[in-house]
């Protein structure tokens, strides 16, 4: 009995192996024809009318797009954030602290809110303020 199992895993392996290797072969051989068929010249008479290579390119380029936007790596869901800072029975989200030097910037300062390039938030909680800087530049402190 163990022999009769023996011989049909070395004839499996076998067979694996010739389908293996046939595949191989059909590759080569159609990339070796696809070759000659690119390196091959036309005859002006064999050539496809313009407007139909048009037509052809257009279906190429559609079917190559619809493959590379299955292809690409979906995008990753962006990460909710909540910063809350808890201090003597207050209770101040980051949120409302970029609100309000967003105010300051264009209230205040005069500027518009897509000229501002970062924010830079210090909190002191002991003398109940947030100092920031603006674009590295501008700096003031609100009152929390």
């Amino acid at each position: 009995m163990k022999k009769t199992v023996k011989t049909n895993t070395k004839a499996s392996a076998k067979t694996a192996a010739k389908a293996e290797a046939s595949v191989k072969e059909t590759t080569v051989k159609t990339a070796a024809k696809e070759t000659v068929k690119a390196e091959t010249p036309v005859k002006e008479s064999e050539k496809a009318p313009a407007a139909e290579t048009e037509t052809v390119k257009e279906a190429v380029s559609t079917k190559a797009v619809a493959e590379a936007d299955k292809k690409a790596p979906a995008k990753k869901a962006a990460i909710k954030e909540a910063v809350y800072l808890q201090y003597q029975g207050k209770e101040i989200s980051q949120q409302d602290i970029v609100k309000q030097i967003k105010e300051i910037w264009t209230k205040q300062l005069k500027n518009k809110v897509g000229d501002i390039k970062s924010i830079t938030i210090y909190l002191k909680p002991e003398e109940n303020t947030a100092y920031y800087v603006v674009n590295d530049e501008v700096k003031g402190n609100i009152e929390l």
